[in-house]
């Protein structure tokens, strides 16, 4: 099980939701994509980004039968 993470900001909601609706079930992969291409150009606040995101949406992808997500 992936841990819930911690976001401060709405930003990654918003990147998340979008990747969702562009791509479905591909969207953590294009927020990895993004998040590699990143790293590559020495980005890493970008990085970090992409990173938050794509555990952001394989958190939402999970069954969590009996729990609540706040």
């Amino acid at each position: 099980m992936i841990a819930s993470p911690y976001l401060a900001a709405t930003r990654p909601h918003r990147d998340a939701a979008d990747l969702l609706q562009r791509f479905g079930e591909e969207a953590g992969g294009v927020a990895r994509a993004r998040a590699a291409e990143s790293r590559r150009l020495g980005n890493h606040i970008h990085f970090c980004r992409w990173r938050e995101v794509e555990r952001l949406i394989a958190t939402l992808g999970e069954s969590r039968s009996g729990q609540t997500l706040h």
